[in-house]
Order: structure tokens, then sequence, then C-alpha cells
């Protein structure tokens, strides 16, 4: 896959170098999971964190919509 850029919203859970589209989205996940950021209730809700607003610009996501949010901060 092609290594794409992150915006610098997205650089500050990813990193700052290019990566392919499918290492993003883990790393993503990574940070979902180390901050316990799933909603209890129901587990395809993303809560955001002040990080992922950023990228979400919203206090949530579904987990089928965060992909589409994320390729927005992608080059």
């Amino acid at each position: 896959m092609k290594a794409l850029t992150p915006s610098a919203a997205l650089a500050a859970i990813v990193g700052d170098k290019p990566l392919p589209r499918t290492e993003v989205v883990k790393k993503v996940w990574e940070h979902i999971k180390k901050f316990n950021l799933q909603d209890e209730a129901n587990r395809k809700l993303i809560k955001a964190d002040a990080a992922l607003r950023e990228i979400f610009g919203k206090a949530q996501a579904d987990m089928f919509e965060m992909t589409k949010l994320i390729s927005k901060h992608l080059k």
C-alpha cells in the first residue's frame, strides 16, 4: 500500500512519518483501546478525546464512519 502523510491533527496520534492507510487505522485503534474510548453500551461508537475530536470534528463517531473521517486527514 502507498504511504500517506498524516495531517498535524492525525500526526499527534500516529506520528508524522508517512504510513499506509492500514497502519494509520491500526494506530488509531491502539489509541482508542489505550484510553478506553469505546462506548460501554454500544461498542460501535467511539468517544472522542481531545486528539480524536480534531480528527472527527465531533464528540463521537461510529466505527464504520471513522475510516472516512481519518481519510480526510491523509495526503
